[in-house]
């Protein structure tokens, strides 16, 4: 039975990019994979990313701008034990959601385009504001400076694992287990298992 689900709530996506700190972007130059993990932000129907003006990253997009950018939020880890009292190790996983976006980078020429991308990734990263907006004249050396890219995303695949499969006796079965060991992550995880549980 399918054990992982397509998201397809816009929703709920786009809660899960506003409250992900970070992502990992993978990049390819020669046939070998190169990734490394960056802050981001949507806005509209791209991933705005920032920088240093030169490095590895900035040297294989020159030459490859197709790219691919994953998100993940984990949740509980599930011992096999919460699920099943067989003693085997296979029922032991790890509960999340999970986005991956494949397009092509664009680098950002336009100066308004990067302070409303700055600024947009400042309140996420900052939401309580504290400091001077980014169309301010000291920010403009710092500015030129800073190479601010893009991903506009061409396909966009999101996933969920909550157990959706599970029968009702295991299902509970690890809501029981999740309440009794109840870290703070358990708590907001039997939130999310029965939200998918019915239907989100």
């Amino acid at each position: 039975m399918k054990q992982i689900f397509e998201i397809t709530d816009t929703k709920t996506i786009e809660v899960l990019m506003e409250t992900t700190a970070y992502g990992v972007l993978a990049l390819c130059h020669d046939n070998m994979p190169y990734s490394l993990p960056l802050t981001f932000v949507k806005k509209g129907d791209n991933i705005y990313f920032h920088g240093a003006m030169k490095g590895k990253k900035i040297d294989i997009l020159h030459v490859n701008r197709y790219a691919s950018f994953s998100i993940v939020k984990t949740y509980s880890l599930i011992p096999s034990y919460f699920s099943s009292d067989d003693g085997l190790a296979c029922p032991a996983t790890q509960f999340f959601t999970s986005i991956i976006m494949d397009g092509k980078i664009v680098f950002v020429e336009d100066y308004e385009e990067k302070i409303q991308a700055l600024s947009a990734l400042m309140d996420k990263l900052q939401p309580e504001g504290n400091y001077l907006p980014l169309d301010e004249a000291q920010y403009q050396n710092v500015l030129h400076r800073t190479v601010v890219y893009k991903l506009e995303i061409e396909t966009l695949n999101a996933k969920s694992k909550f157990g959706q499969h599970l029968s009702k006796k295991r299902f509970d079965m690890i809501i029981q287990h999740l309440r009794t060991r109840s870290d703070h992550i358990d708590i907001e995880t039997v939130a999310r298992m029965q939200e998918y549980r019915n239907g989100v």
